[in-house]
């Protein structure tokens, strides 16, 4: 099977039973990919974004993640 598409040669291989248009290459966008996309764009290069990841989280799980780090007190 290979590693990029997830075929198998005989799948497109007549000889073996396989079709050479077996499958259709499509696009699809998804806005979540497109946002992390956008946001690691912005990631520093060199050793300052070293170890930076990019991930979604829900807005109110955010919310509460701002909330709780200008509320909580460091003693």
């Amino acid at each position: 099977m290979c590693p990029g598409c997830g075929t198998r040669t005989a799948e497109w291989d007549e000889d073996s039973g396989g079709d050479e248009d077996a499958y259709v290459a499509t696009t699809h966008r998804c806005i979540g990919c497109q946002v992390i996309a956008d946001k690691q764009a912005g990631v520093p290069q060199g050793d300052e974004g070293h170890g930076v990841k990019v991930l979604l989280i829900p807005q109110a799980i955010h919310a509460a993640l701002q909330f709780a780090r200008t509320h909580t007190t460091h003693h």
